[in-house]
């Protein structure tokens, strides 16, 4: 009975999700798109001054291990072959940058986490070295100069780590973003790795340039950023390298699996929301909050405050797709820092009952710019703030006004899309983590005042890593033309309340974001690149 059961299964798929909260690895059948098993891992955040954020390379790569080990175990026990997993694709947090030794293996430093503000006087004396008639960065990259992108972060650490420094003169030094990272690591690290990233997190660094798909000399010089430390770019599917785990025996039943797909989590999510046509988007609720929208071969460009990206190159050989990107840094964040710094909840689904206690946030809003203001304002002065308290405000109304944060902002980035593209969106595609709060998805689509669909399985993340993996040239084993696509089911959320107060709550948190902007006056001089 068991071995006929093992053999119905066929060729599996398996996917490293490495979130900026967590670390997951799922395998899912390539024939059906089934999530057969999964296992999942809580990072820590360390914020080791007021603004900085890092997280441990090492304790990542850790947490990696420990997922593919535990799931295997699961497989196990529901009695399926791990041989039969034939790719391993691998999703990941973006931005964050790495920068380690690769005749140790060791980080040279923490890794320095995208929503991490310590470069502020690092953008503000770059940012006066570009001419106002000629933004070569923005034309180059698609983005604005910010903390987010790794080139400011990788300056940083060249300017103010002497390991860093050191190992750079003597050609030891190896830059990544953490799927770089992990790649080199999954494929020998020390004992062969494989140096490479893929276009989709390229991308993100503001040292490639999104036309020609490779690293931009020019940039690379703005930025003093000595080329010989960067990965080889890459497609999005293709086989990098074989898995070698050589300290672990559990995860070594993966060994000699290639390692064939390779995407920017929000990229892996529009690929697992099958957005494969122009037109098409997604809105990711992980940490931060992402909406992407599929804009074909043509790099479309914004003019409301959203990002020019790579959105997927499915093979070597294969054309490239743009996106267009509105960023929010905090979505789920804000949750998390209601358990961790208010300690309002103990866990975070808690969050779905306290709101539903009083079903309104009461006049109350809460604008988590913990970061400052991503999109569509990129404003690096604005910190969080509560408004609106009265002596009747309780947690509930503070838990309520939360999720309502999360998805005024996503209103924004919508309403900045729609006037880009000049098609309304129809109706929200989205997945992620906080998807499966109900009162979340509900006020979604009240406060965008169009439904809000969203598949039922929501690690659409993962899903688009497996199926970049296994449509890759050598490994053959999941088709994605269209005919072949298996049909995803989808709950779907209408809206409930009537359009004009729909739009005074809108109108009332806009006035809410004003009163954010503007905290934060210049640091000194001295945190920053003399």
């Amino acid at each position: 009975m068991a071995a006929a059961k093992k053999a119905v299964l066929g060729p599996l798929v398996g996917a490293v999700d490495q979130g900026t909260s967590s670390t997951r690895f799922l395998v899912f059948n390539s024939k059906t798109a089934e999530l057969l098993s999964h296992h999942q891992v809580e990072i820590k955040q360390e914020f080791p001054r007021e603004g900085w954020v890092e997280q441990d390379p090492k304790e990542i790569l850790q947490s990696v291990y420990e997922c593919i080990e535990k799931t295997c175990e699961k497989l196990g026990q529901l009695n399926i072959d791990v041989s039969n997993i034939k790719a391993i694709g691998v999703s990941n947090q973006r931005e964050t940058t790495v920068v380690w030794d690769k005749l140790t293996g060791e980080p040279l430093y923490n890794a320095v986490v995208w929503l991490d503000l310590r470069t502020q006087p690092t953008v503000e004396s770059l940012s006066k070295r570009i001419p106002e008639n000629n933004n070569f960065v923005k034309s180059k990259t698609g983005l604005p100069l910010s903390t987010y992108f790794s080139a400011v972060k990788l300056r940083w650490l060249l300017d103010n780590v002497k390991k860093v420094q050191k190992a750079v003169e003597e050609n030891r030094a190896l830059f990544g973003t953490i799927d770089s990272w992990l790649i080199w690591s999954l494929t020998g690290g020390i004992n062969g790795g494989v140096h490479c990233t893929d276009v989709t997190n390229a991308s993100r660094t503001m040292l490639f340039n999104i036309h020609s798909l490779e690293w931009d000399k020019e940039l690379c010089e703005f930025f003093g950023i000595p080329m010989e430390i960067l990965p080889s770019v890459r497609s999005s599917s293709e086989i990098y390298g074989l898995m070698k785990i050589s300290h672990s025996l559990k995860a070594g039943a993966l060994e000699g699996v290639p390692i064939s797909g390779c995407l920017g989590d929000q990229s892996a999510a529009l690929v697992g929301q099958m957005c494969f046509q122009d037109g098409q988007a997604k809105n990711t609720y992980g940490t931060g909050c992402f909406l992407l929208c599929n804009t074909g071969h043509k790099c479309v460009f914004s003019e409301h405050g959203l990002l020019t990206t790579v959105a997927y190159k499915l093979g070597r050989d294969k054309p490239v797709y743009y996106a267009l990107e509105g960023s929010v840094a905090i979505a789920g964040a804000v949750i998390r820092w209601l358990r961790d710094n208010l300690g309002i909840i103990q866990s975070s689904e808690e969050i779905e009952k306290l709101a539903k206690e009083v079903g309104t946030s009461y006049g109350c809003y809460f604008v988590p710019a913990f970061s400052g203001l991503y999109a569509p304002y990129w404003e690096p002065s604005a910190r969080g703030i509560i408004c609106g308290l009265t002596q009747f405000t309780n947690k509930c109304h503070i838990a309520f006004a939360a999720l309502e944060a999360v998805c005024f902002q996503t209103r924004e980035i919508l309403d900045a899309m729609n006037r880009d593209c000049g098609i309304p969106l129809s109706h929200l595609q989205v997945d992620g983590g906080m998807t499966s709060n109900k009162i979340l998805m509900q006020l979604q689509a009240d406060i965008l005042y169009i439904p809000v669909v969203k598949p039922s399985m929501p690690e659409t993340t993962a899903l688009g890593a497996a199926m970049a993996a296994g449509a890759a040239e050598g490994v053959g084993v999941w088709s994605l033309e269209p005919e072949d696509l298996s049909a995803v089911t989808m709950e779907r959320f209408e809206p409930q309340i009537n359009a004009e107060e729909s739009e005074i709550r809108y109108s009332t948190w806009k006035k809410a974001v004003m009163k954010s902007i503007g905290w934060v006056t210049t640091q000194s001089p001295d945190s920053g690149i003399p």
